[in-house]
């Protein structure tokens, strides 16, 4: 089988720790060119632009943007008006209308776009969805907090408007959340801390109801130090099953279940799972794109009350 030529566009930390990666132990696809300013990677043609790509390489007819969310838009616009397919990093974009929007261009012209969400490839996933199936959930609570200055070092767009802050990490549970619970559910009420110089939240706390009335509380926090912690708890009828470490981890009332690793805290797979599940997009001229954990990020914002938090600074933007 002959490997599907793509471009990953935007060659920043999330690109070299986990996309390219993923596309050198893929048969699927094979990584023939790279857009960045910065620079790319050794071995591979790199344009400064895209519409220098679009230009250049009309054999390369699937790109995966891994820039950040306020910029992505316009890329992903050019590159399926150019009749390529395309993968979005997650979130998918900035806004939902600007999403939406994608989803009826790619349709109209017959592409494949994937909108993709890295945590439901987690090894324990999909054990945590088929247990929940059958059960009645009565209570879920999301722990996820991380130290920013780890995970996204330098990375002033976080902190601007459509960079989401704290839930561009959150925005991950979601997507677990939202594809293990049996029932649906909807933002209540939030309360957002935002640093003083910054545009978007660093911690918060978020409610959500089920059709029964309260059922999600989440507990989310961007200066978490020491390692991460990402975690669902979800207690129903039949026990209490916990999501750890990203879903990677699966334990019904203290008993270890799933694929994952106890011991194993690293994103093992994720990606891997994402290029293999566009490669069968592709294969069927389809498209995935499930907005859920976005509409509930886009509610805490909407509902959710503003407080304000002290500045932050990173410590990797300092001069020396």
């Amino acid at each position: 089988m002959t490997a599907t030529r793509l471009a990953l566009v935007g060659i920043g930390k999330i690109a070299r720790d986990q996309h390219i990666p993923a596309l050198a132990a893929s048969d699927a696809f094979e990584l023939a060119a790279t857009v960045s300013r910065s620079g790319g990677i050794d071995g591979v043609e790199n344009f400064e632009t895209l519409e220098a790509l679009l230009a250049a390489r009309p054999d390369i007819d699937t790109i995966s943007f891994c820039t950040p969310p306020q910029v992505r838009y316009a890329g992903a616009r050019a590159a399926l008006d150019a009749g390529r397919h395309v993968m979005l990093e997650k979130p998918p974009g900035a806004s939902l209308s600007e999403v939406h929007a994608l989803q009826a261009l790619a349709q109209d012209k017959g592409l494949s776009l994937f909108a993709t969400w890295h945590s439901r490839q987690a090894a324990s996933v999909p054990a945590a969805k088929a247990w929940l199936a059958d059960k009645t959930v009565r209570s879920v609570r999301i722990q996820w907090k991380e130290d920013v200055r780890v995970w996204h070092p330098g990375q002033q767009w976080i902190w601007q408007a459509g960079g989401l802050g704290i839930f561009d990490p959150t925005i991950n549970a979601f997507s677990i959340l939202t594809e293990i619970l049996p029932v649906p559910v909807h933002v209540t009420c939030a309360e957002l801390h935002f640093p003083t110089n910054c545009e978007t939240p660093i911690a918060g706390e978020i409610r959500m109801d089920g059709p029964s009335g309260p059922l999600v509380t989440a507990e989310i926090d961007f200066l978490f130090e020491g390692d991460a912690l990402w975690r669902l708890a979800v207690e129903t009828d039949a026990g209490t099953l916990t999501l750890d470490k990203g879903g990677a981890v699966m334990t019904v009332d203290g008993a270890t279940h799933g694929g994952g690793d106890k011991d194993d805290a690293a994103i093992h797979g994720e990606y891997d799972g994402l290029y293999a599940r566009f490669a069968d997009l592709l294969a069927h001229r389809a498209s995935e794109v499930d907005l859920r954990p976005m509409v509930l990020v886009a509610d805490a914002f909407t509902l959710g009350k503003r407080i304000d938090a002290a500045e932050f600074i990173d410590p990797t933007l300092q001069e020396s």
